[in-house]
């Protein structure tokens, strides 16, 4: 009615800015559509690292906050009540300082006179990032590979319900741990070598003034990664501590009086009956996350905000 020209055709254009963190190929001459795909992946990146590294914090710190050891129990205390009341743009700007400023920079690796080494000579760390090996898939051969490390790990968990079954069903005890370690490596190195080893590794060197090749994590990403998972983990680690205290006390007693060590009584018999607890609020850390990413702006990440919802 206004005479607008409105249409979605602004996506075929060229984006022209550029995206340094990017997950598939893309320059400043690609469309503003791709430019939009790279900044959602950017964020279910950091989104899905951030929530399983928020998680493992969270419920180590939230069953530690209930150990008995009152040193333990303190330090849990206290990384919770400070982490969780500092902002976490705060927590994100700090840690991308830091990596800025105290890692060396890539001229450090350089030479007879060269201060930093390589760690295990395949991962650097710098003030730009940390390089490491990246995995090169030699065609069909090698997704075959990967295929058969995805059903080695389904049938680890197929075997497991097998076992538990077992033992609700006859009483026997199946045993659980070598046989899963032994789904899990045997299987992918026998099809590995006899394919041909059809993925291999591509190492980062030192070629100028920076490196080349490898996989290249950059210190924004790494920011962000590490700022939402150690505030979100404080969250997680009440909640966790939360639903362990809501089961009732009569359970541990019960556990106790069958001879179970405590460690085996609180994945056994509390955590399983917390997740009932824990779940719900778990759900909404990990969209709360997810919303925060948003703040990759603050040290330059390109994520679905700054590309789809900001320039383009």
């Amino acid at each position: 009615a206004q005479g607008l020209n409105i249409s979605f055709g602004f996506l075929s254009d060229p984006a022209g800015y550029d995206i340094y963190q990017r997950p598939i190929e893309y320059d400043s001459q690609s469309s503003h559509l791709r430019a939009a795909v790279v900044g959602i992946l950017n964020t279910l990146i950091v989104a899905f690292l951030a929530c399983i590294t928020a998680t493992i914090f969270g419920v180590i710190a939230g069953v530690l906050r209930l150990s008995s050891n009152w040193v333990v129990r303190k330090l849990m205390s206290f990384y919770v009540e400070n982490f969780r009341n500092i902002p976490v743009l705060i927590w994100i700007l700090i840690i991308f300082s830091v990596m800025t400023v105290s890692m060396p920079a890539p001229r450090a690796f350089r030479g007879d006179n060269a201060t930093s080494s390589m760690l295990f000579d395949s991962f650097a760390f710098t003030n730009r990032g940390v390089y490491s090996p990246a995995p090169v898939i030699d065609g069909v051969l090698g997704w075959m590979v990967i295929a058969v490390f995805i059903a080695s790990v389904v049938g680890i968990f197929v075997y497991r319900k097998y076992a538990t079954k077992k033992l609700y069903d006859t009483g026997q005890l199946l045993p659980t741990f070598w046989p899963s370690v032994a789904m899990f490596f045997v299987p992918t190195i026998l099809v590995y070598f006899i394919l041909g080893r059809p993925i291999t590794l591509d190492y980062p060197s030192l070629q100028g003034f920076n490196f080349l090749g490898g996989l290249h994590l950059r210190g924004s990403l790494i920011a962000l990664w590490f700022a939402l998972a150690i505030y979100t983990g404080a969250f997680i680690a009440e909640n966790v501590r939360a639903g362990i205290q809501a089961i009732s006390k009569g359970q541990t007693e019960a556990a106790a009086s069958l001879g179970l060590r405590p460690g085996r009584i609180m994945n056994l018999v509390i955590l399983p009956q917390a997740l009932r607890v824990i779940i719900p609020p778990l759900i909404s850390q990990y969209l709360n996350i997810t919303k925060n990413s948003s703040l990759a702006i603050a040290v330059g990440y390109m994520d679905v905000t700054s590309t789809l919802g900001g320039i383009t």
